[in-house]
């Protein structure tokens, strides 16, 4: 097994990001382990995993695009937003059968494109220093500012009516810093009749699906497969392939001649990836420095 590297987790229901964490460094024989985007106890799906010098390109798979399959509630809201927080209000069935399939449709599409999306009051976000979930779980009262996020694709796929609720299950492709509870939340509050979200399963974190990921039962057991630095930054980035001499200055921090683009490109030397570089000032600077050797 590589020391530097990535898994993509299908992580199962009922455990954190952490726990998933905490299970890869026992079983890659190393703590250097983190996580691209949080995924909540209640949710599975897509958990991106960098090891080593892998870490070090965490942060630009966590700012990629995420798609999500959700189940959105409506008929109650909830302190956390989802199924596992208290009830805050219910809908009567008198209010709930007020409502059409077409209301339904109507309210999600003021939600797509660029908009203003007020975080969960128990998400990550942090306030002071302290992360916002921790306040509300001290009794706090905690209302965050809404802040921008872009969310590309908001489609539902179906509407159920059972007693007591609405189902609707939808699916969502987004920026990052979008919260698809808050998706649930907003809805509710737009019809009146609150809402929450059930269930939320991630299918995609740019450029990872599901069908590379592998499950936390084989992660334990060690029977799983990782991907390489370098076959990850092809994915996701645009490749400039360097040359012996380039390898030498990038070594000692220098810039090459420019690429002619300002997106983050990674500089590749015999299969090795030595740099990830982005024009500034006429010149492609390093950013970050992976490989110096000879």
């Amino acid at each position: 097994m590589s020391i530097d590297g990535f898994l993509v987790v299908d992580k199962a229901g009922g455990i954190t990001s952490h726990d998933v964490v905490a299970i890869a460094r026992r079983a890659l024989g190393t703590r250097k382990v983190g996580h691209a985007g949080t995924l909540d106890p209640m949710a599975t799906g897509v958990l991106v995993l960098g090891f080593g010098n892998g870490t070090r390109l965490l942060q630009y798979i966590t700012d990629g695009e995420k798609s999500y399959e959700a189940t959105v509630v409506l008929g109650a809201s909830t302190v956390t937003d989802d199924a596992e927080g208290e009830i805050l209000e219910t809908a009567t069935l008198t209010e709930l059968a007020g409502i059409s399939d077409e209301m339904i449709i109507d309210s999600f599409k003021p939600m797509k494109g660029v908009i203003f999306q007020r975080p969960s009051s128990v998400s990550a976000v942090k306030v002071a220093g302290e992360r916002a979930y921790a306040r509300v779980r001290a009794g706090e009262k905690v209302d965050l500012p809404a802040r921008e996020v872009t969310i590309s694709i908001l489609d539902v796929k179906q509407i159920r009516r059972v007693e007591g609720r609405i189902e609707i299950d939808i699916c969502v492709t987004c920026g990052a810093g979008t919260f698809i509870r808050a998706i649930a939340r907003d809805c509710g509050e737009t019809l009146k009749v609150g809402g929450h979200l059930s269930k939320l399963r991630r299918t995609w974190v740019a450029p990872f699906d599901l069908s590379s990921a592998v499950s936390v039962t084989d992660l334990k057991s060690g029977e799983f497969n990782s991907l390489s630095v370098e076959s990850v930054a092809r994915l996701r980035f645009p490749v400039r392939e360097i040359s012996e001499t380039e390898r030498d200055e990038l070594r000692f921090g220098r810039a090459l001649s420019p690429a002619g683009t300002t997106v983050v490109t990674a500089a590749i030397f015999k299969e090795k990836l030595v740099a990830l570089l982005q024009d500034r000032d006429l010149k492609s600077c390093p950013i970050a420095v992976f490989s110096v050797e000879s």
